[in-house]
């Protein structure tokens, strides 16, 4: 007799609690559909009491899954979970992507990837500055700090209400990144190149600050990871000031490429269709 399993194909997870807001599956979705891929991803809630096992189950092939996402809040747990966590992944102390090879649980972070991704397809070049402000010290800002660096900017400015939680990131990523006070932003925005809002300032509508952007170079990008509205304040703004913006979205697609390799063998490609998809899901919710 046949093993099922080769009929319905690999089997892969998003794991958060809450889940059902994600739009994971519905990515998921559309690749396994255009590639005629056999398989399928689903969501599951877990509660953090409970993930603990959920990884223990799976690295015991007691759950039928090849691999899968984390979300908020358990990307830090995941990554201390890992067998064999990468070195993105642990430099952050935190995975989104999970996967089993070789009877060990792999685990990296491709929020990163993700966010350089996005602004390599929509506003290429905009890694020749050399100057960024990162807006928000929080969880998100992370991943975004370590691509940026690691893109080669020389200097990575983080502005945050709090300011040690800035310089915590400081201390994190090395001598090319420096924090400061929201009070300053004007003042370090001068020169730069690249402004990314990781707040959720703005997000489904809520009001956010005015942000004066002209101190920022000519030609500078502004970009902002929340993607819900598409246009944020803070992107509306910059484009009314006459700056290019880059909306969120494509962090979202672009993360999810690395993970649907690993657990279905094939490369997805972001397009339109896809990205036309998960906006008319958004304007349903």
């Amino acid at each position: 007799m046949d093993d099922s399993r080769e009929t319905v194909g690999p089997q892969a997870f998003v794991a958060g609690f809450p889940v059902n807001h994600s739009r994971s599956p519905l990515i998921h979705g559309y690749w396994l559909n255009t590639l005629k891929l056999p398989g399928n991803y689903r969501a599951r809630e877990i509660a953090p009491a409970d993930f603990g096992q959920f990884v223990q189950s799976l690295k015991a092939g007691e759950e039928p899954y090849v691999g899968g996402n984390v979300t908020i809040p358990h990307k830090e747990i995941a990554f201390q979970l890992a067998d064999d966590p990468d070195d993105l992944s642990q430099e952050l102390g935190a995975a989104n992507t999970l996967w089993l090879e070789d009877g060990r649980l792999k685990a990296t972070n491709t929020d990163g990837r993700g966010f350089t991704a996005n602004l390599d397809e929509r506003h290429p070049g905009w890694d020749n500055a050399e100057v960024a402000i990162v807006f928000g010290a929080g969880g998100a800002s992370r991943a975004i700090i370590q691509a940026v660096r690691d893109r080669g900017f020389k200097e990575i400015r983080v502005v945050n209400r709090t300011v040690d939680r800035a310089r915590e990131l400081a201390d994190r990523f090395g001598s090319t990144v420096t924090a400061h006070p929201v009070q300053a932003l004007r003042e370090i925005m001068t020169g730069a190149g690249l402004f990314i809002n990781t707040t959720s300032l703005g997000m489904d509508g809520d009001e956010a600050p005015h942000i004066d952007f002209s101190p920022l170079r000519d030609g500078a990008v502004v970009t902002d990871i929340v993607y819900v509205p598409l246009k944020t304040p803070f992107l509306l703004q910059a484009q009314n000031q006459g700056f290019a913006i880059v909306d969120g979205l494509g962090m979202l697609l672009h993360q999810a490429v690395p993970g649907f390799e690993k657990w279905f063998g094939q490369r997805p490609v972001v397009d339109e269709h896809l990205r036309d998809l998960i906006i008319v899901d958004m304007e349903k919710h």
